[in-house]
């Protein structure tokens, strides 16, 4: 069984308050930091746990905030990034839900270490009812003198705020993210300037995902090393997956990286298999902009090595036979889902998400969801598959922010993988738009 160190006390009654949080170590960073460290003790010790970022890009979070400019007569900001929009991903939520302190412990700790006076959690604007839920731990953390002036009488004095978001998937990325909380259209920005010079404000900045930031607690207080010692290589410590699909053990499961993506499935104390004890067919790993793979390269990779729950392991063999681990929402389909549907379903998503800045994503995606959509309604045609591919190159990498690439690597690597079952589409269309078709590779009729 995988160490807990997010959530080994999220079952605890009342652990939403600052009272049973405290009772069960919470806040011990912010003493330790605060009392005996110096901001730039506390940056490097992020630095040598080797924890990277948990939204989905994985760079190393000690690194990024080692970028932060410190200008003079220049305030800078710590901004949690809680638009948790990605399709299939749900363990944000259910961390600010269930150990919303941990979060606020988090963001004391960091940004203690960036010399922040003023911190913002930017949640998605369709959890209000956790935006409730963070502003009463807020308050109760000014009230136990963890914020405000003069924490724990250091010196060191910090406001922390919670906005939420307008309900855009853009809005998830880090530039327009801080558009947003100016105020302003979410459209992602032209960079370089990055944010760590030129970010909210026209300020230096850091923007961090939840589960990046509630991490920082236990290394913090546990050592780096000790958080090192988890994991494999350069995936180190835990990680917290948002299982669903066609599994009969849907939910969030911290595990530590480095676990088979077998045993990920199959084990009873994690996904407990498929559902309804059928064949798995496919599975997204990282949330719904990664490549699908089919079932043999998620179990083994193209050398024939287990594949295992790390960054490095997912994405062994590129996107031709790898995938990447992302933001950790992990999609499991049985051998009754439709490929051809299911890449439509996504297509449809990122088309109505485009901001629209850029051209080769703004008419990109919607060539692509009018494709699919003929292919799957049983009008299309066999240049149809070769055109979506044609398409993603074109938007792939020509965009201002990587919303484009989200929308064209899940289309390439379903046709890429799934070619037979396109192609089956367009040479029997009445087959495959009957109630409850399932296209069968062996036989190529209805299962």
């Amino acid at each position: 069984m995988g160490r807990k160190l997010l959530t080994e006390h999220i079952n605890v009654e009342g652990i939403h308050t600052f009272d049973v949080y405290r009772k069960h170590g919470g806040y011990a960073s912010v003493e330790k930091a605060l009392k005996t460290m110096t901001p730039e003790e506390v940056v490097e010790e992020v630095k040598a746990s080797g924890l990277r970022g948990r939204g989905g890009a994985g760079f190393p979070t000690g690194m990024k905030w080692s970028f932060l400019a410190k200008p003079e007569g220049k305030p800078r900001y710590l901004v949690c990034n809680a638009d948790e929009s990605e399709p299939g991903t749900f363990k944000d939520r259910y961390l600010m839900e269930k150990l919303p302190h941990l979060l606020i412990e988090g963001m004391i700790t960091s940004s203690f270490a960036l010399g922040a006076r003023t911190s913002y959690i930017y949640i998605r604007g369709e959890l209000l009812y956790v935006l409730r839920i963070l502003e009463k731990a807020i308050a109760e953390a000014y009230a136990n003198g963890f914020l405000g002036e003069n924490i724990l009488g250091s010196g060191y004095s910090l406001d922390l705020h919670v906005h939420p978001g307008g309900g855009a998937y853009i809005c998830g990325e880090e530039t327009a993210l801080l558009e947003s909380l100016e105020g302003k259209r979410g459209n992602p920005r032209n960079k370089p300037p990055f944010p760590a010079v030129w970010g909210l404000y026209g300020c230096p900045t850091v923007v961090n995902n939840v589960e990046s930031i509630a991490t920082v607690p236990w290394i913090i207080t546990n050592t780096a090393a000790e958080y090192a010692k988890i994991g494999v290589g350069r995936s180190a410590g835990t990680k917290l997956i948002s299982a669903g699909g066609n599994i009969n053990k849907p939910g969030v499961y911290e595990i530590d990286l480095g676990i088979t993506v077998e045993e990920f499935i199959y084990s009873d104390e994690y996904c407990g298999g498929i559902w309804k004890g059928r064949d798995m067919k496919a599975v997204i790993a990282g949330g719904s902009s990664v490549p699908i793979l089919p079932k043999e390269l998620i179990l083994k990779t193209a050398a024939g090595e287990d594949r295992l729950m790390t960054y490095e392991s997912l994405s062994d063999g590129g996107f031709a036979t790898g995938t990447m681990l992302g933001s950790g929402g992990f999609f499991v389909m049985d051998d009754q889902t439709c490929i051809v549907r299911h890449t439509w379903t996504l297509a449809r998503f990122y088309h109505h998400e485009s901001c629209g800045q850029c051209s080769p994503c703004r008419e990109g995606t919607g060539w692509m969801e009018k494709v699919l959509h003929r292919i799957e309604h049983g009008h299309g045609h066999m240049h149809d598959i070769d055109l979506l591919v044609s398409v993603a190159k074109q938007i792939e990498g020509n965009t201002i922010c990587p919303l484009g690439d989200a929308a064209a690597w899940p289309v390439a690597a379903a046709v890429r993988h799934f070619r037979e079952e396109f192609e089956w589409h367009v040479k029997h269309p009445q087959a495959a738009t009957a109630p409850g078709a399932v296209f069968n590779k062996a036989e190529s009729v209805l299962a």
